[in-house]
């Protein structure tokens, strides 16, 4: 195997492995193909490579495997201080990370991960298990999408989440084609 080949193959983990990370949801294999722009058999050989990379005892993640989909996931050896960490944050208030999610949840609902990481600029995947787990926010069901819970919603003491303040301006915003892309 030539270097240029070996290199183009560690370029295709660690983009597979920063892609699966940001995604933060299970990813059909096809979608990461076009995504990366490779042949499958190179999209299989890198999770192949990165799952035997990640199960060494110095990694804290694995990959988890379910038909035609892909995962990147902690280990269940981390799950008991995963676990304290996590009551830890449900006993402090809303951090303003988790409160601009909640904003842009709340105006742009159903929203994406994707697009409220754009928002964002950072990941956001721990801030919305956070706030589901909070019963805040609902994912849309049979889809990736977040929206504001009846719950938050009855907090705010609202009867209908387009009784935000400026809520239109910012519904209006949303239908604009680089917003709702």
């Amino acid at each position: 195997m030539n270097n240029e080949l070996k290199l183009k193959n560690k370029n295709t983990i660690a983009a597979l492995e920063a892609l699966l990370f940001s995604y933060g949801e299970p990813m059909e294999i096809d979608k990461i193909v076009k995504l990366l722009n490779v042949e499958l058999e190179n999209v299989k050989n890198a999770l192949d490579n990165l799952r035997k990379d990640l199960e060494s005892e110095s990694r804290g993640l694995r990959l988890i495997f379910q038909n035609d989909k892909v995962q990147l996931a902690t280990k269940p050896e981390f799950s008991g201080f995963l676990e304290e960490f996590i009551k830890e944050e449900f006993k402090e208030n809303l951090t303003p990370a988790a409160l601009e999610t909640l904003s842009l949840i709340a105006y742009f609902g159903p929203v994406t991960r994707a697009k409220i990481d754009y928002f964002r600029g950072v990941n956001s995947s721990f801030t919305i298990r956070n706030l589901m787990m909070r019963g805040l926010i609902e994912r849309v069901e049979g889809s990736y999408q977040y929206r504001a819970s009846i719950d938050l919603i009855k907090h705010l003491g609202l009867s209908k989440i387009e009784e935000l303040p400026e809520y239109e301006k910012f519904a209006a915003m949303n239908q604009e084609p680089t917003l709702s892309s």
